[in-house]
């Protein structure tokens, strides 16, 4: 579903060249639920970014439902991004002057759908995420996994083929992360896939398949039970 051949990304500092990913081939079948792990500048982030189109490899190959991600125009990149990939950001990246349910609508609005037609959708969509009775909050209004919970639905609202989810908890406390860890185990269950990049353990055991990345390059690639530890 998900295909690298060979990918590598390199960034120009000044004079200097960082290979921020190095010749990376990794397969994500439909359904899977893989976590990605390295420490600090080991690729985490580049290889989302190349994943969910919002960059390009320096050299090799990356495909989405066998769409290529490489050698295409921003403006495919764009519609291949708000139609295909979910993604779930650390800082939710909610507008303020919106209700729940109008960030959830959002991506759909975007696409021209009036938001009475998108409305019960994403009303639907924050029940599944346990927000039922929150639609018409702001987002000044909810906690922090409540915000989180929204994006998780925002997210869900086009059907994407894969959700994205960088540190998807790095700004809850423990027992909320726990919550939306589960969460997203449950949207696996269901058979959506999902790639989420953390740097906690326990957090990638709730994966079905935890990669590391060490300097750029695939370091590890295990299959666990998919139970959280």
């Amino acid at each position: 579903m998900i295909e690298l051949k060979n990918a590598s990304k390199t960034y120009r500092r000044g004079a200097q060249a960082v290979h921020a990913l190095r010749d990376v081939s990794l397969g994500i079948r439909r359904g899977e639920f893989l976590s990605v792990m390295g420490a600090s500048g080991s690729g985490k982030s580049t290889l989302l970014n190349l994943i969910g189109g919002l960059d390009q490899p320096s050299s090799g190959e990356v495909f989405i439902e066998g769409r290529p991600l490489h050698g295409i125009s921003d403006h495919e990149l764009t519609l291949i991004r708000r139609r295909h990939i979910g993604f779930i950001f650390q800082f939710f990246n909610l507008l303020p002057i919106l209700t729940a349910a109008e960030n959830v609508a959002l991506p759909l609005l975007l696409e021209g759908i009036p938001y009475a037609e998108v409305k019960p959708k994403a009303v639907e969509l924050l029940r599944r995420v346990g927000l039922g009775p929150r639609t018409e909050h702001r987002p000044e209004e909810l906690s922090g996994g409540e915000m989180q919970r929204v994006a998780i639905a925002r997210a869900l609202i086009a059907e994407p083929a894969v959700l994205l989810a960088d540190e998807p908890t790095g700004n809850l406390d423990s027992h909320t992360s726990e919550e939306i860890f589960a969460l997203l185990r449950t949207l696996h269950d269901r058979g959506q896939t999902i790639v989420m990049v953390t740097h906690d353990h326990r957090a990638a055991a709730y994966g079905s398949r935890i990669i590391t990345l060490k300097d750029g390059a695939l370091a590890g690639d295990i299959s666990t039970g998919g139970e959280a530890a």
